[in-house]
């Protein structure tokens, strides 16, 4: 029971290390690129929904 179950572990560590080789890291230039989109995005949006909250909460104070 406990080779089977070594066997299994042994082979899994394997595959692991097998697809850990296969795995290509960004350089520096594309994580920085990548953060200045994420960060550029998110100031976009927040600035959008601040409007139409904005729009959406004058629109009710009109109706009520």
């Amino acid at each position: 029971m406990f080779k089977k179950l070594w066997a299994s572990v042994v082979e899994f560590l394997t595959d692991v290390r097998a697809e850990v080789r296969k795995v290509s890291f960004p350089t520096r230039s594309e994580t920085v690129g990548s953060t200045t989109v994420v960060i550029v995005f998110c100031i976009i949006m927040s600035f959008y929904l601040s409007v139409v909250d904005t729009f959406l909460v004058w629109l009710i104070s009109k109706i009520l």
